[in-house]
């Protein structure tokens, strides 16, 4: 099994991506090739000691930065560290691509060079949410697809609910559609077709555990292990997470911080605060995988350091070793019964 990953993509390639790649070297047993400008990752390389049978760089003399246009890009820069990790996977030369570069050429580039899994219509960006009792749920889609028909959420509940029970490890996910209110008959007219069918592969298949229509305050909570959701309702529920909590920490800095007894105060409850920082932190849980494409693939935060980009290997392992993307394929037969007629 290999890994490969991309050295130039996101804001700190090659530095973060080195580092983040030897440290999780050590962990395991697969070998890691980094794709990027030969002479710079081998530059980061030689601070550390590292097995070279387990690291290895393929060359690329190409980077698609982060503003470029995405299909444009992938098309122009077939030098690229992404595409040529992205072809080397279709070819058989890895079992995973890993990238904190352009999201939307990360797409474009699973879907021109991989193709969608047989059935499939859309892909979808699948992001971990920690919740506040511990864990995560799986939130599906996170910005790939923002337009939906009420089949597109029935695959993003599917593969999911496969990624979420053979990666994450969750026995049995609850799978729970967002909406505006919890009763069956709210929403658009697309959520309500998409209840329709996620209940008809709970009821008549026994495909999914759909738990119903939950509402954005119910997330946190950890009502449901698989949110489904349109592309453009799944990045609003992420960005305003995130700001909601990189607000709160400052709220709590600076009321800590406001006097002798706050500071006090703050030195008592530095473990727990330490403890609740790391809970929301998004660099312990590994990357997002695009689902719906041939191929193992995972997007890493843009600003992704060392040690989220060695949790995005360490995980992302169980993405290859079990063929998920393989199961997925088998699984998307029965939905092509489920949607029939609808």
């Amino acid at each position: 099994m290999r890994i490969i990953i991309d050295g130039m993509g996101g804001d700190n390639a090659p530095s973060s991506i080195v580092k983040g790649a030897v440290d999780a070297s050590v962990m395991m047993k697969q070998e890691i090739c980094i794709v990027g400008d030969e002479r710079r990752i081998r530059e980061e390389l030689r601070k550390y000691s590292y097995d070279p049978a387990k690291i290895t760089v393929t060359h690329a003399e190409e980077v698609i930065e982060s503003g470029e246009a995405p299909v444009k890009a992938v098309r122009a820069k077939k030098k690229s560290s992404m595409v040529e990790g992205i072809g080397m996977l279709k070819k058989g030369e890895g079992n995973l691509f890993v990238s904190a570069g352009n999201t939307g050429a990360l797409m474009a580039g699973g879907l021109f060079i991989l193709g969608r899994i047989q059935g499939i219509d859309r892909p979808a960006l699948a992001v971990t949410y920690p919740i506040l009792t511990g864990g995560v749920s799986l939130l599906v889609d996170s910005g790939a697809t923002s337009e939906c028909k009420p089949n597109n959420l029935l695959e993003f509940a599917t593969m999911g609910s496969i990624y979420a029970e053979q990666v994450l490890e969750i026995k049995k996910p609850k799978v729970g559609l967002v909406n505006m209110g919890i009763e069956e008959g709210k929403g658009t007219t697309v959520l309500k077709a998409a209840y329709e069918l996620l209940a008809k592969s709970r009821d008549e298949y026994g495909r999914l555990r759909f738990v119903g229509n939950i509402e954005a305050r119910e997330i946190p909570a950890g009502v449901a292990d698989v949110l489904v959701c349109d592309g453009f309702v799944g990045n609003v529920i992420i960005k305003l997470t995130e700001g909601l909590a990189l607000n709160f920490f400052k709220m709590i800095k600076t009321e800590l911080n406001s006097g002798m007894l706050s500071k006090l105060g703050a030195l008592l409850l530095s473990n727990k605060l330490r403890g609740l920082s790391a809970l929301m932190d998004y660099s312990e849980y590994g990357g997002a995988p695009v689902l719906g494409v041939r191929g193992a693939i995972v997007k890493m935060h843009g600003s992704a350091d060392a040690n989220a980009v060695k949790n995005t290997i360490l995980k992302g392992t169980a993405y290859m070793e079990k063929d998920v993307v393989k199961n997925m394929e088998n699984a998307v037969l029965e939905l092509e019964e489920i949607s029939a007629g609808e």
